[in-house]
C-alpha cells in the first residue's frame, strides 16, 4: 500500500467575493476521500471562513460554513488556525465554528516542512 502524503492547505480569503475558500475546501476534500493526510490552515482573512452563524443567503451564495462542519466526516482532522491571525482580526476560539487549534507562525513553520506539499489559497 502506498504510503501516505502530508497535504497542507492554507486558505487564506474571506469566505465570499472570490472562490478561492470554496476551491480550498475542494482541494482539501478530494485530498481526504484518496486516504492522504490532509492538514487544514486558517490565516489571514481566511480566519472569517470559521466564524460562527454565517449565513450567505443574502448574497446568494451557499455558507460556506455549513460545508466546513463536514472536514471531520471526511477525515480532516488537523485543523489549524493562525494564533496571529485570529487575534489581529478580534476573535478567539470560541468565536469560530469548529475546533481549530491556534498555533504559533513557529509552530505553523515546523507543519509547512514536514508536508510532502503546500497548497496556498
Amino acid at each position: 500500500m502506498p504510503q501516505k502524503k502530508i497535504l497542507t492547505f492554507l486558505s487564506r480569503s474571506a469566505p465570499y467575493g472570490s472562490d478561492h475558500a470554496q476551491l480550498c475546501l475542494d482541494m482539501a476534500l478530494a485530498s481526504a476521500v484518496f486516504e492522504q493526510q490532509v492538514n487544514y490552515v486558517f490565516l489571514d482573512d481566511g480566519i472569517y471562513q470559521l466564524l460562527k452563524d454565517q449565513n450567505a443567503e443574502s448574497i446568494g451564495a451557499k455558507t460556506l460554513g455549513n460545508a466546513l462542519e463536514t472536514l471531520e466526516l471526511y477525515g480532516i482532522e488537523t485543523v489549524l488556525v493562525d494564533a496571529v491571525s485570529l487575534a489581529q482580526r478580534g476573535f478567539s476560539t470560541a468565536d469560530l465554528l469548529l475546533p481549530a487549534q491556534p498555533v504559533s507562525r513557529a509552530e505553523l513553520s515546523a507543519v509547512l516542512r514536514d508536508s510532502d506539499a503546500v497548497f496556498n489559497l
